[in-house]
């Protein structure tokens, strides 16, 4: 890839300094190495947001149309190059490429996009309460901190608004997923964004993120990430009151109703939990049953895993492809090993490597039965391939069960009625809640209670994490 050992810093690809670290980027399939990209110092950051600060004066002036006409130009650009970006996305992180890389990772950025336009058209950016105007203005210098999960969901979910509001930034992608990153630098460099408005570092986070967080001239911080993370970020950002927007970890759980289509629902909420190798903080991971059933689920989700075909990300009929890195992939198996010595039921699955794929960092789908919320399995976010079942006696037990937890970013409900799903949703402790299957929608908003994070992303509720509210107050 052209540029790929380049930063992307006032409006130009430049030569990293002599303090940045060489980082090689591994195809989680393979094991090769994709090319290799330079991890910025103290040097690359401060350049990137002294560009960003220098633009900002100029970009919050600019008509709001015309920032929108800007952010239609790249939608454009996007559109053309979205077989690049899925094919960038799957050997950078190892999602199958004709399903989920093509289908729904590389188009998800490009329907945040849209729906940040169409929340910006409609936006009261002005208006009157009292004898006051009340303006939403551009909070000023962004610095953007996104993971490896879902490369350019997380990116454009904030790239987009951070561009509605007015705002100019410096985007750290993960380092484990810069290639996608590194097509959008591209295709915003195409689209000609005024030089400073958007610029791009890759860096690893625990060394960058506080250079970040901690710099007077960034007036916001929006990082999705780990708890770990969120909270190095809110530290090192309260000493200069920045704002601060964290969309962070879950352990969601999934309650399926006793009067539920039990078998449609296991099987979605399987389904469900394995999408993206079980590598997403709203995956559905922990079932919660009738202990009645609990045989009945066990049975039809061993059948659902064994059907689950784990492969290459460039085989068309594969589903569930590598984990996205080595460190990940150790970590999902020490909790695997966990969960054995904590006498969880293994329904299926385990530690190792499924049979034919000892190259790439590939996980056996995994269920666990006859798990308690006092095991780590149940109190951990595994970030793999990794289901625990959790036996309930009536539904208010259930509801104890599901919020019992540190988290609180998504939750499920499975019913008959989805009426009654719904009156189970109100009760729960979390920011998000599906009914019976239903999908995520780009313009409400995306975010958690408790661990799982602060403010939220997506359409409008996205769009005001990157304005500061000013009323101006008239004598008459």
């Amino acid at each position: 890839m052209k540029h790929l050992d380049q930063f992307y810093i006032n409006g130009g690809w430049v030569k990293p300094s002599g303090d940045a670290k060489p980082h090689e980027v591994i195809n989680p399939a393979t094991e090769a190495s994709e090319g290799t990209v330079y991890l910025a110092g103290k040097a690359d950051v401060d350049a990137a947001i002294q560009a960003a600060r220098d633009a900002f004066e100029s970009f919050a002036a600019t008509p709001l149309e015309e920032r929108l006409a800007m952010l239609e130009k790249i939608m454009g650009i996007y559109q053309s190059r979205l077989d690049d970006m899925a094919e960038a996305i799957s050997r950078e992180m190892g999602a199958p490429r004709h399903g989920l890389a093509a289908k729904v990772q590389a188009p998800m950025g490009l329907g945040h996009a849209k729906a940040t336009l169409g929340a910006a058209r409609e936006f009261p950016f002005e208006q009157k309460l009292g004898r006051a105007t009340v303006r939403r203005e551009p909070a000023g210098v962004c610095a953007l901190i996104t993971p490896w999960n879902w490369p350019m969901n997380q990116v454009m979910c904030k790239v987009a608004p951070a561009i509605a509001a007015g705002c100019t930034m410096v985007l750290k992608p993960s380092e484990f997923a810069p290639l996608s990153a590194h097509v959008l630098a591209e295709i915003i460099d195409e689209a000609g964004l005024p030089k400073g408005v958007f610029n791009m570092i890759y860096g690893d986070g625990a060394e960058v993120g506080p250079m970040l967080s901690s710099d007077p001239r960034v007036d916001v911080v929006s990082l999705t990430g780990s708890t770990r993370a969120g909270a190095s970020v809110s530290k090192e950002a309260a000493d200069t009151f920045k704002k601060v927007s964290l969309e962070l970890g879950g352990k969601s759980a999934n309650i399926i109703l006793p009067d539920a289509d039990f078998e449609k629902a296991v099987k979605h909420g399987v389904a469900s939990m394995m999408n993206n190798t079980g590598q997403s903080c709203n995956a559905p991971s922990r079932m919660l049953v009738p202990a009645d059933k609990l045989a009945e689920a066990e049975a039809i989700a061993a059948k659902v895993c064994e059907s689950l075909k784990v492969g290459d990300p460039a085989d068309k009929d594969t589903v569930i492809g590598p984990i996205a890195n080595e460190r990940q992939f150790k970590r999902v198996q020490s909790m695997i090993e966990k969960g054995q010595e904590e006498g969880a039921k293994l329904v299926c699955g385990g530690t190792g490597k499924p049979e034919g794929l000892e190259t790439g960092f590939y996980a056996r789908p995994t269920v666990f039965s006859e798990v308690n919320n006092q095991m780590l399995i149940a109190r951990e976010e595994i970030f793999g391939p990794v289901l625990v079942m959790l036996p309930y006696k009536d539904v208010d037990d259930a509801v104890a069960i599901a919020n019992d937890s540190d988290y609180g970013l998504s939750g499920y409900v499975y019913g008959a009625s989805e009426e009654d799903a719904a009156k189970v949703a109100a009760r729960l402790r979390t920011g998000m809640v599906h009914l019976n299957g239903a999908q995520l929608d780009p313009p409400a908003p995306f975010g958690g209670y408790k661990h799982s994070g602060v403010g939220r992303e997506w359409g409008v509720y996205g769009l005001e994490e990157f304005l500061e509210v000013k009323s101006v107050f008239y004598s008459a």
